[in-house]
């Protein structure tokens, strides 16, 4: 018997909403140097972006350094003796210099302590970014120790997950800029799933060309054969995403699932049967509690997989017993970082610990598919043979992410410049 996959309640998707369009989009805004220009200035500059996890700074004292490239920013992030997270610049008040060094692997955990002093030049200063001593401050004419303190970036946290925004006054509290249907997972229990895997890839594209591959699944038969049950390989099969859902400059998309699938042997690994774990994570997971309306707001049946995509850079995708988490982070107009992390329950047993560790590598693979289309993707756009490319109503995601960048960086430019510029 086929298959019959969920259908929105009421007409299609793009008539939800409207003021998208239904006709064909540019994907300029991805290839052009001049808007990758703007996008960093009235983006980046300006959005809340998440920088990691309360667990990577767990004690007073416990630190972490990260560069944003499109913020033009290396940032030292640390929790302080009164449990506070801070964000600041990682730059010396002297000369410059860099307070921490950044080159550490993102798993590893530092502690520096009370202070950091500057290699260079011996300033020291307090976990709250203060300055408490400077060689032969003395010699210094005009020296005032309260306002040469670390330069501080506005940080704040929700449901454990840090974020900061480089904008002199944030337009909107990070709450509020989250919205509705991003804080309907206040209570998922992401503190209980803190064993991680990680890696990094380098990827020649846009970063918003990397993130619409995860806001469509019309792809999937085509791209991803080998990992796909035989309902999903037929392109003319009708399969489709449960439910799509916009909240501000944020989407969601949330798929059906079925256990049904794992038990085909002709679309899995050897070792995803032997170790009951793989693409959709270990086939048992532990009991984590009560789980949050907001996680499935479309009400799917059965329900697989809900991906919260936060504007403009982040996706949390939760799969009801572990999650993923996805970060890309633009080096360039046409370059980007991609960060994956997976989050399990802590294993219990060495069995667990495998399953978790097979999950993390079949998953990676599945992400790289896509990843190595890319590259190509980004050069033929910047042929600038084709300007108008059609999207089907599977596709409002990224129709979706594009207007909302777009719109960004238009709302800048309409900005009166500063006075005296």
């Amino acid at each position: 018997m086929a298959t019959k996959w969920p259908k929105p309640a009421e007409g299609s998707w793009t008539e939800h909403y409207p003021e998208l369009g239904t006709g064909p989009i540019s994907f300029r805004d991805s290839t052009s140097r001049e808007f990758y220009a703007l996008e960093r200035e009235a983006i980046f500059k300006r959005a809340w972006l998440n920088i990691s996890r309360v667990e990577e700074t767990p004690d007073a004292g416990s630190y972490i350094t990260r560069r944003v490239e499109a913020a033009d920013a290396s940032l030292l992030l640390v929790k302080g003796a009164d449990g506070r997270i801070r964000a600041f610049h990682n730059v010396c008040r002297r000369r410059g210099h860099t307070v921490a060094a950044p080159d550490f692997r993102a798993t590893e955990l530092r502690n520096t302590g009370t202070e950091f002093a500057c290699g260079h030049c011996g300033w020291r200063y307090g976990l709250d970014g203060s300055l408490i001593a400077a060689p032969d401050a003395d010699r210094f004419t005009g020296f005032d120790a309260t306002e040469l303190g670390l330069a501080e970036v506005h940080c704040d946290v929700w449901a454990g997950f840090v974020f900061v925004n480089f904008d002199t006054t944030p337009r909107q509290s990070l709450r509020e800029f989250l919205g509705p249907m991003v804080t309907g997972l206040d209570d998922y229990p992401f503190e209980k799933l803190t064993e991680r895997y990680d890696w990094v890839a380098h990827n020649n594209s846009n970063w918003k060309i990397f993130a619409d591959a995860f806001q469509e699944y019309y792809h999937v038969p085509s791209l991803h054969t080998q990992q796909v049950p035989p309902e999903v390989r037929d392109p003319n099969a009708g399969f489709t995403c449960g439910h799509f859902q916009i909240d501000g400059p944020h989407r969601l998309v949330s798929t059906a699932g079925t256990r049904r699938w794992l038990l085909a042997p002709e679309y899995m690994y050897p070792i995803e049967r032997a170790t009951q774990s793989g693409l959709v994570g270990p086939w048992r997971t532990p009991d984590i509690g009560k789980l949050p309306t907001g996680l499935n707001p479309g009400g799917i049946e059965p329900w697989g997989i809900s991906n919260f995509q936060i504007f403009p850079n982040i996706e949390i995708l939760i799969y009801g017993g572990w999650y993923l988490l996805y970060r890309y982070w633009p080096t360039s107009h046409n370059t980007h970082r991609y960060e994956a992390f997976t989050y399990f329950h802590p294993a219990r047993t060495v069995r667990e610990r495998i399953e978790h560790e097979v999950a993390a590598v079949v998953l990676k693979e599945f992400a790289l598919q896509d990843a190595g289309m890319l590259g190509g993707t980004q050069a033929a756009l910047e042929y600038d043979v084709i300007d108008d490319y059609p999207l089907n109503d599977q596709e409002i995601l990224v129709r979706h992410l594009h207007k909302v960048a777009v719109d960004w960086v238009e709302a800048y430019q309409r900005e009166p410049a500063p006075a005296g510029v």
